[in-house]
């Protein structure tokens, strides 16, 4: 799989990664690991946010998107 933001740009780079979230193929230099909050708890609500977060590789686009909900 090559990255597609590379792509885009006329290069081409193998990728490490595909976005949890769309499912894009990135590079290095576009992936971007995020630390995520984890819910314990049944529908509807979680009850309860865990101690430790899990790690998420995620697009540019799809880490922007993450972003505007904060």
């Amino acid at each position: 799989m090559k990255c597609y933001v590379c792509a885009k740009e006329g290069k081409d780079s193998d990728a490490v990664a595909a976005c949890v979230a769309c499912g894009m193929g990135t590079c290095m230099k576009h992936t971007i690991r995020r630390e995520v909050d984890v819910w314990e708890g049944g529908y509807p609500l979680p009850s309860r946010k865990l101690p430790k977060k899990m790690p998420r590789m995620l697009c540019p686009d799809c880490n922007a998107a993450y972003g505007e909900g904060k």
